[in-house]
């Protein structure tokens, strides 16, 4: 059996690799790789991480892109490869314009797709933007369905989706932790934060640059100026947007570390050291429970409403005030805390790759 697992950005190779390394182990399969490229060195750090070499690039990435260049790029790139392995299944991962350009892809050849993470909705299609119109686009063509979770499985059967196609498998991000986290981790930012509580933050989305980015960090400013006792870390993302604004509002603050993307490593035990996490970020919102961590989701909507329901995730939306109230409250109400950092996660249990494969070669049996 010949599986092709296809991504193109950091966070699909997150969650990707743990996968791809389970799918190496077994003998039964020809594991294929091929990369979009489009992130470059944030996704070539992952893969080195997971000792994984692609065996296609197709080196997508320019600077000043656009969802045109991405989606047309990688249509024009990928048929020759697929055309030419001629895999029995494409795995593809979330809802990146590489993701939706891979399935439309397959879709024309006619060969069959797993998605991975599948049932995740908002069901507004601005928010995330472009995300929620990439998953359901290839909830629409996609064979097989390994939803993270029974929520994720119940939206998919309302939409109309074979039972049969849907696997609950729970999240690979979680599979992923156990090869990054390490319990003796240092780092020096850690000596810089000293005996302050950490917070981390990340914000980055298409839909929040702009006058909601702009109401995040003032909330942020706010609440360092009044809490001596914390001390931020911010890996900005590498849109010079959302670093132009983040160091016109944060950068003159001497307890806010702006600083480049972080490998998978650094990021996920910094996440590990934090008291809390600020974030528009999808994975984060499975990550971070899995440590412990109360999360504040800086969005008006989230596709993962089991973390709203489990308490490890509270949706701020991105006003100024409301984002300063509901972090303002977590670092002084210790009782409002350890409600969400002791929640259960709802996320899985570190083992979806292994259900992803056991899916499938059952499949294949049967």
């Amino acid at each position: 059996m010949k599986i092709m697992s296809v991504f193109g950005t950091r966070p699909e190779a997150i969650k990707m690799c743990p996968l791809i390394k389970e799918l190496q182990s077994h003998t039964e399969i020809t594991s294929v790789v091929c990369i979009t490229g489009q992130h470059r060195e944030m996704l070539k750090e992952v893969l080195e991480t997971f000792t994984i070499k692609p065996d296609y690039d197709l080196n997508i990435m320019k600077k000043e892109q656009d969802l045109f260049d991405i989606t047309l790029n990688i249509l024009d790139k990928i048929k020759a490869i697929l055309i030419k392995e001629k895999p029995d299944l494409v795995l593809v991962h979330g809802d990146t314009s590489t993701t939706f350009s891979t399935a439309l892809a397959c879709f024309y050849l006619n060969i069959p797709i797993g998605h991975i993470e599948a049932g995740l909705r908002t069901y507004n299609m601005t928010s995330p933007f472009p995300e929620e119109f990439n998953r359901q686009a290839v909830g629409l063509v996609a064979n097989y369905h390994f939803a993270p979770t029974e929520q994720a499985k119940k939206t998919l059967l309302a939409e109309g989706k074979d039972p049969k196609s849907i696997f609950v498998t729970g999240n690979t991000a979680i599979d992923a932790l156990k090869t990054t986290i390490n319990p003796n981790y240092t780092h020096p930012i850690l000596e810089w934060a000293g005996s302050s509580r950490i917070i981390m933050i990340t914000a980055h989305r298409r839909e929040n640059i702009g006058q909601p980015m702009e109401h995040m960090f003032h909330a942020i400013k706010r609440i360092v100026e009044e809490h001596p006792d914390i001390k931020c870390i911010y890996p900005i993302h590498m849109n010079p947007k959302v670093k132009t604004l983040a160091t016109t509002i944060l950068g003159e603050n001497d307890r806010i570390k702006l600083i480049p993307p972080m490998n998978v490593i650094d990021f996920h035990n910094l996440l590990n050291k934090s008291y809390l996490i600020l974030t528009d970020s999808g994975g984060i919102q499975e990550e971070a429970p899995s440590l412990g961590k109360p999360v504040l989701v800086m969005r008006d909507t989230t596709e993962r409403p089991e973390g709203i329901e489990a308490g490890t995730l509270k949706l701020t939306g991105t006003t100024e005030e409301e984002i300063y109230k509901q972090f303002k409250l977590l670092l002084t109400d210790k009782v409002a805390y350890n409600q969400m950092s002791h929640a259960t996660n709802p996320y899985g249990d570190g083992f979806a790759s292994k259900k992803i494969i056991e899916a499938l070669l059952q499949n294949k049996k049967d």
